[in-house]
């Protein structure tokens, strides 16, 4: 396992005793015990026995003796004082030392959190980073955020030559110490004095030193939404990660949803909000999104990659069923299989449906009662053919006299009642109209939508 010829697995192992060697002995003696292989944290609370964590979430003791306060001490006195954060690394290092304070401001508790250099965990995407989008990342804590960013951000500066920022809040992605970690390769990294500073960083870097690639970790606030807004809107391709699950989460998120778009408030029109079978009032996509990609990451080995966010956006503010392409890699980090999600259309089609307004009344002039009867019959529609416009809802006619000539039609307009019309006196184009005077929209997965597209697209 190797990192451009510079980093080697068996480094892991001579980086790790820089961090063992700070910790008290009694610890350290402990610690020999132990398969540090997959080790993830080291935990001292004092009071408590000492924790060892480890990727498969496994809990263990160290001894049985619990920490003390002078254990607490022993290890600060050894490390680079805490900045505002409380947080602190070891030089040449890329581990995390993470600090609990009492009310008084006294060190209790230290999270040590391993750093490990590992490669692979990008080659199910590089096709992805190598298109020059902009691309964000979302995920849990520990899923791996941080490390892919290492991994592109060495990609893009060695292998594609281009100028690449490493925006580092804590030294989380290079480490600590002034010389940046070599998992990011030939990358400049300027260092964030602390997380509220963040946003004005990622502005300097793009004004100051001309990067073809900004890479930050953790965008989390409004002000640093619209940094990364700003750097995008530079054409300056931008790697970030973001607090929130899901694609569907962060578009709720009201501080973070304007880095896929943001959202607004419309009011629609009542023909409109007919025809789309929904309330007056909805949320629409207010802008262009400031990432062209947003990939999910839903454990070590799986990825939901979005590649069109715009688009994916504006399905799930309709209630459209959306299908990320899904990319899972083997343990290795060698084989990537790619697959697409499978969506329940015919779920969805029923939830669909059942939204329509129920016992719809449909006037019908110069279009077949026939096909519009069986269109109803075949969507299982609450609604009826009425020969009484008093009665109807909405009206559908033969296109021909979408501009007027019909003595019936001129009444529906003096009732406001919507009108459709069906281009030909045909099956697809009269079950078109009909789908469109009870606002069914098309969608994926819909009869109508596979059976006709070309004839629309043709159209």
């Amino acid at each position: 396992m190797s990192l451009a010829g510079e980093l080697h697995y068996s480094d892991f192992y001579s980086d790790l005793e820089n961090l063992i060697n700070v910790l008290p002995p009694k610890i350290i003696k402990e610690l020999r015990k132990k398969e540090l292989t997959e080790l993830v944290e080291i935990v001292l609370d004092i009071g408590r026995l000492p924790e060892v964590r480890y990727l498969n979430k496994t809990l263990e003791y160290l001894g049985k003796e619990e920490v003390n306060q002078e254990e607490i001490d022993y290890t600060t006195q050894r490390i680079e004082s805490f900045t505002s954060d409380n947080r602190t690394g070891i030089p040449g290092t890329l581990h995390r030392i993470s600090a609990i304070r009492n009310r008084k401001g006294k060190i209790i508790g230290l999270t040590c959190r391993i750093g490990r250099v590992v490669t692979g965990t990008i080659n199910c995407i590089e096709d992805i980073v190598k298109k020059d989008k902009s691309i964000l990342f979302l995920g849990r804590p520990g899923v791996g955020k941080t490390t892919k960013l290492r991994e592109i951000a060495r990609l893009l500066a060695d292998e594609l030559n281009k100028r690449v920022v490493v925006v580092d809040t804590s030294n989380e992605i290079a480490g600590d110490g002034d010389i940046p970690h070599p998992a990011i390769g030939k990358s400049r990294r300027m260092q964030v004095p602390s997380p509220e500073k963040q946003k004005d960083v990622m502005i300097e870097a793009v004004e100051n030193h001309m990067p073809e690639v900004v890479v930050v970790d953790e965008i989390g606030t409004e002000k640093e939404a619209q940094a990364a807004r700003t750097i995008a809107e530079r054409g300056v391709m931008l790697i970030a990660t973001a607090h929130g699950n899901t694609l569907e989460n962060l578009i709720k998120n009201p501080t973070l949803s304007d880095l896929v778009g943001g959202l607004d408030s419309v009011t629609l029109g009542d023909d409109e909000a007919r025809r789309r079978g929904c309330q007056k009032t909805v949320l629409e996509r207010e802008k262009q999104p400031t990432f062209d990609v947003v990939i999910e990451i839903r454990d070590r080995n799986t990825l939901a990659v979005y590649p069109n966010v715009a688009e994916a956006v504006d399905s799930l503010l309709r209630e459209w069923p959306v299908s990320p392409e899904i990319r899972k890699i083997d343990d290795k980090g060698e084989t990537c299989e790619i697959i697409e999600e499978k969506v329940n259309f015919e779920a969805y089609v029923d939830k669909y449906l059942k939204e329509v307004k129920t016992n719809r009344k449909i006037f019908i002039y110069a279009v077949s009662r026939s096909i519009v009867e069986k269109v109803i019959e075949r969507y299982k529609l609450d609604a009826e053919v009425t020969r009484n416009i008093d009665e109807a809802d909405v009206v559908i006619s033969h296109k021909s006299y979408s501009k007027g000539g019909a003595k019936i039609l001129n009444v529906a307009k003096e009732y406001c009642l919507p009108m459709h019309f069906a281009r030909a006196n045909t099956t697809a184009q009269i079950q078109k109209a009909v789908k469109e005077a009870l606002g069914i929209r098309d969608k994926p997965g819909d009869d109508y939508a596979r059976e006709h597209f070309e004839e629309r697209k043709a159209g």
